[in-house]
C-alpha cells in the first residue's frame, strides 16, 4: 500500500444499522447494567459497562493479537504488534505508580503478578499454538462472538472446558519449579521498572519495524478514520493505535474501579464450573475450588464475579458496535475441519491460560503494565507456541489472516 493511499483514506459509504440486532443489544446492555446496579451495586454495574467499551474498541479496531502475530511471522507486518506494544506501554506509565502507591480513594490496587515458573512456560505455549488454531485470542474470541461469528461460539465453548480442566489440574502444575512472583516495581523502584518496560516494549516494536522494511522496503502506516466527519466513533472502523489507546485507558478504569487490572478466562473458568456443578460434576470438591476465593466464587452469582460481568459487556459492546456498522451477520455453516480447530483451539487456550495466569490480556497486556515479570515469559513463551499454530494451521484448511 502506498503512502498516497495511506494520506488520503478512501472514505467508507454511510453504514447502514441492523436495527432490531443493534435494538437487542443496546437494550440488554441498559438492562444489565440496571440489574447489576440491583443486585450487586454501582461498581459493578460500572464493570459492565467498562466491558461495554472496551468490546467496542477490540471490534472498531479489529484489535486482536492473534491476526496481528501471524501477519508478522508469515507477512513481515508489523503494524498490529506495534499498536499492542504502543497500547501496553501507555498503561504501564499509568498502572505501575498506582500499584505502587497500593491505594487511592480507600480503593485497594493490586497488579496482575504471578509467579514465573514451569506452568507460565507451559501453559503460554499452550495459549499461543491454540490462538493460532482456534481464531482467536481471550479478547478477540469474545468480541466475535459478539460480533456474531457462529464459529468462535465453537472456540469459546471449548475455551471453557480448557480452563474448567485446567482449574482441575492448576494445584499439580502450581508444584512445578517455580521462582515467585516478581514485581519490577518493587524490585526496582516504580521510575526504574517503567523505563525499563517502556525500553522492552520499544525493542519489540523496533524489531517489528525493521524485519518490515527490510522485507517490503516501507512501513504500513494506520491510515486513520475510514469516514467524514466524527461518524466513524459509532459505526467503525476505528484506527488500530486510536482502539489501543482507548483499551489501554479502560483497563487503568479496570483498576481503579476493581481493584485489578483487565482479565477474562478466570471467568470462562468459572462459568465452566457452576455448568459443571449444575450437572452433578463434584467441582466444589476439587482443590482449586476449595480455595476460600474461588469457593466464593463458585457459591455466589455469576454477576458478583468482576470478570464474568466484563466478559458480558464485552460481548454486547462489540454485538451493539457490530450492528452499528451494519456487520452483525450470524453464520451457521461451519466445515468439520474448521470446526475441529475452533475446539482444538479453544481447548489448548483455556487450559495454557489456568496453567500461566491469564491470556493476552490478563498475563500479557496486564501483567506487563503491572511490571510483572511473568507478563514476559508469557509473551516469548506464547509467541513460540504461536509459530507451530501458524505451520499448523494449513492441516485443518486454514488459511489468511481473517481471525483476531
Amino acid at each position: 500500500m502506498s503512502d498516497v493511499a495511506l494520506d488520503r483514506p478512501a472514505f467508507l459509504p454511510p453504514a447502514m444499522i441492523d436495527r432490531w440486532p443493534a435494538m437487542v443489544a443496546g437494550g440488554f446492555l441498559l438492562a444489565g447494567f440496571l440489574v447489576i446496579a440491583a443486585l450487586v451495586d454501582f461498581r459493578q454495574a460500572s464493570l459492565f459497562l467498562i466491558g461495554g467499551g472496551l468490546g467496542a474498541a477490540l471490534y472498531h479496531g479489529s484489535f486482536g493479537f492473534t491476526g496481528g502475530w501471524r501477519n508478522m511471522v508469515v507477512n513481515r507486518r508489523g503494524r498490529g504488534m506495534r499498536a499492542q506494544m504502543l497500547m501496553i506501554g501507555v498503561a504501564a506509565v499509568a498502572m505501575m505508580p498506582l500499584i505502587a502507591a497500593g491505594n487511592l480513594g480507600g480503593q485497594t490496587l493490586v497488579g496482575a503478578l504471578a509467579p514465573v515458573g514451569v506452568s507460565v512456560l507451559i501453559g503460554a505455549a499452550l495459549f499461543g499454538l491454540g490462538m493460532q488454531l482456534g481464531g482467536g485470542c481471550g479478547s478477540g474470541t469474545l468480541f466475535t462472538v459478539g460480533g456474531g461469528s457462529s464459529l468462535m461460539l465453537v472456540t469459546l465453548a471449548f475455551f471453557i472446558i480448557g480452563a474448567l480442566v485446567g482449574t482441575a489440574h492448576l494445584p499439580w502444575w502450581l508444584a512445578q519449579p517455580s521462582l515467585p512472583a516478581i514485581s519490577l516495581g518493587s524490585a526496582l523502584g516504580v521510575p526504574a521498572a517503567v523505563a525499563l518496560s517502556l525500553l522492552a516494549l520499544g525493542a519489540v516494536a523496533l524489531v517489528t519495524y525493521v524485519i518490515e522494511r527490510r522485507a517490503h522496503g516501507d512501513v504500513e502506516r494506520d491510515p486513520g478514520p475510514r469516514r467524514e466527519g466524527w461518524s466513524w466513533l459509532i459505526h467503525g472502523p476505528w484506527p488500530l493505535v486510536g482502539a489501543g489507546l482507548v483499551l489501554a485507558i479502560l483497563n487503568v478504569a479496570t483498576l481503579l474501579v476493581a481493584g485489578h487490572p483487565w482479565s477474562i478466562t478466570y471467568g470462562f473458568g468459572l462459568w465452566g464450573a457452576k455448568i459443571a456443578s449444575a450437572v452433578g460434576i463434584p467441582v466444589a470438591s476439587w482443590e482449586f475450588w476449595t480455595w476460600p476465593a474461588q469457593a466464593e466464587a463458585l457459591s455466589v452469582s455469576v454477576l458478583a464475579d468482576n470478570t464474568s460481568v466484563m466478559n458480558f459487556g464485552i460481548i454486547l459492546g462489540a454485538a451493539l458496535m457490530a450492528a452499528l456498522a451494519g456487520k452483525f451477520a450470524p453464520k451457521a455453516n461451519i466445515p468439520l475441519a474448521s470446526f475441529l480447530a475452533a475446539a482444538i483451539g479453544g481447548l489448548l487456550m483455556g487450559y495454557g491460560a489456568r496453567l500461566s495466569f491469564g491470556c493476552n490480556i490478563g498475563a500479557l497486556f496486564s501483567g506487563i503494565a503491572s511490571g510483572s515479570l511473568h507478563g514476559w515469559l508469557w509473551f516469548a513463551a506464547a509467541f513460540v507456541g504461536s509459530f507451530a499454530g501458524i505451520w499448523a494451521r494449513p492441516l485443518f484448511g486454514l488459511d489468511g489472516f481473517k481471525s483476531k
